[in-house]
């Protein structure tokens, strides 16, 4: 049977909505290049993953109040091994991150949210801060190929500055041996109250993966070019969100 997409809570998504607003204001969140999104039709989009993760829902907000459209995320299966993670995450209509959710939403031209870092890369140091770890994950560039879906990168390297995040062993260890998102950090201060750091997301242009048949060769080199091209926008956007100091609308 064909497996549907999640229905999110509606009276959790306005909840939600509110909280998103006044940390959006917390942070001046901004965002660079709306209109590259598009107003019907399946999309990808991809963004780095910051330990506070919450700068994704400022995107999700943001989108939503653009084009009308609730874009939906696949997630780290990691999220939905923690309770209360799991709750939030299923109310806000995020799926459990495999090719069979992700050709899903695209089968009903839905704008699919992901982070292909995950875990692994929202634990990274602050000596890390800025980088994404995208080298060994091509699931993503796989299934929008599959799809025909155009990829749209959305860019937030200051939410690596969120918090001071610290390299020990033990955190490693929980990690590797639980998969579980466990770390070392202080925000203001010596407290977990995230610093008041102004936030703001680039969007990229949409990049238009190739057309190849179904032949698993020719798939495989194909989403190694794509892969490539990807990674490579996305550090260069990285830098251009790290520069921004324009207005959304230039």
């Amino acid at each position: 049977m064909p497996v549907k997409p999640s229905t999110p809570d509606a009276r959790f998504l306005r909840l939600g909505g509110r909280v998103l607003e006044a940390i959006a204001n917390y942070h001046d969140h901004r965002v660079y290049g709306l209109e590259h999104l598009p107003r019907k039709g399946r999309a990808m989009v991809v963004v780095n993953h910051s330990f506070a993760t919450y700068d994704i829902g400022l995107l999700v907000l943001a989108i939503y109040k653009h084009t009308g459209r609730l874009i939906r995320g696949l997630g780290d299966r990691a999220l939905f091994r923690t309770p209360i993670i799991a709750t939030i995450s299923r109310k806000s209509g995020v799926m459990v991150g495999s090719p069979e959710h992700a050709q899903t939403l695209f089968a009903h031209d839905k704008l699919v949210l992901v982070a292909p870092g995950g875990m692994m890369e929202a634990l990274r140091t602050s000596e890390e801060r800025y980088q994404i770890r995208w080298q060994n994950r091509k699931g993503f560039i796989r299934e929008a190929i599959l799809a025909q879906a155009p990829v749209i990168l959305a860019a937030c390297p200051q939410a690596d500055d969120l918090y001071q995040i610290y390299n020990t062993p033990f955190t490693n260890w929980i990690y590797e041996k639980h998969r579980m998102p466990f770390t070392l950090l202080r925000g203001v201060g010596p407290t977990l109250i995230p610093r008041k750091v102004p936030l703001t997301h680039r969007l990229s242009e949409p990049l238009i993966p190739p057309t190849v048949p179904a032949d698993d060769v020719d798939l495989r080199a194909a989403v190694d070019e794509f892969h490539e091209m990807v990674c490579r926008r996305m550090e260069s956007l990285m830098l251009e969100a790290l520069n921004s100091t324009t207005n959304p609308d230039d």
